[in-house]
């Protein structure tokens, strides 16, 4: 039967039919599906090798005949010339699914168990803030030179260091999306890009500079933490997250995972770094500084 607009509004579902579908005399595979309910959809069918695909052009209540038709036409002349429309609406579908954002969300979420709390604060900044840009392209989409870009960019505004570390996360995400399945065509294109030069930091504080400091502080926590830090040459947030149950009578012992190196340290206290302690004892409070509720 050739599907008109008369014809098609005649066609009924047979009696004892839950489901047929009446295809065009015009285009192969082009058809009017009607289900037992009265839904009424215009399909287009077709076989690559042994296997039938079928796929729904819309709502023959909605979509015009002759718009279904056009469509249909269209998928014909890409199955002739070898095409697989429905394959090719699927994986588009999984595209969609398989952004940078959604899997970078994802990535994040599985690491963040065995990840030290900072580890998993640093990561998410260079992979939800940092590669911002990169958040709407499907992972397959994503090339070196887009990483390379953004690299660029990253030094530019925030320095070598930064675009590093940055670049460290985004490796890390394209190897673990490899390891869940995903096929990525050009690899982990973030380990092609290029790691930039550091320098040591040699600049140090001279005797003045640390004395104008230690005179500036006030007596309150930050005061405090400034003071300990010169003391003792920790990093901010070891002092700054101090906690009363690493503070002994002599000496502060900092547990794995509170440090950097993720090790196990020691810090003898001289007698001044002692006498700053005593006057932020406060009840059986957890942390040194700050309050309860809202950690410095």
């Amino acid at each position: 039967m050739k599907l008109t607009v008369k014809t098609a509004k005649g066609i009924t579902l047979p009696k004892g039919k839950r489901d047929c579908i009446v295809f065009d005399d015009d285009i192969a595979g082009f058809g009017l599906r009607l289900r037992e309910g009265g839904s009424r959809t215009w399909v287009y069918q077709y076989r690559i090798g042994k296997k039938q695909r079928r796929m729904v052009l819309g709502s023959a209540k909605s979509v015009p005949l002759i718009l279904a038709r056009k469509n249909a036409s269209d998928l014909e002349a890409k199955v002739r010339l070898g095409g697989d429309p429905a394959m090719n609406k699927e994986i588009a579908r999984l595209e969609v699914d398989n952004t940078f954002a959604v899997l970078a969300d994802r990535f994040l979420e599985a690491r963040r168990p065995s990840w030290r709390t900072r580890t998993y604060e640093e990561s998410k900044r260079h992979l939800i803030k940092d590669a911002k840009s990169l958040h709407p392209f499907p992972i397959t989409a994503v090339a070196q030179r887009n990483i390379a870009n953004l690299l660029s960019e990253i030094a530019k505004e925030k320095g070598d260091v930064t675009a590093n570390r940055v670049r460290s996360s985004l490796c890390a995400f394209f190897g673990w999306t490899i390891r869940e399945g995903v096929r990525l065509p050009e690899g982990n294109v973030a380990s092609y890009t290029n790691k930039r030069e550091e320098s040591s930091r040699d600049r140090v504080l001279t005797d003045g500079e640390l004395g104008l400091i230690w005179n500036a502080c006030l007596d309150d926590d930050y005061g405090a933490i400034l003071k300990l830090l010169m003391l003792t040459g920790q990093r901010a947030n070891e002092i700054g997250q101090l906690r009363w149950n690493e503070v002994h009578d002599e000496q502060i012992v900092l547990s794995a995972e509170r440090t950097k190196n993720a090790r196990s340290h020691v810090i003898p206290l001289s007698e001044v770094a002692k006498s700053i302690l005593p006057g932020f004892r406060k009840g059986d409070r957890k942390f040194v500084f700050g309050r309860e509720r809202y950690r410095l």
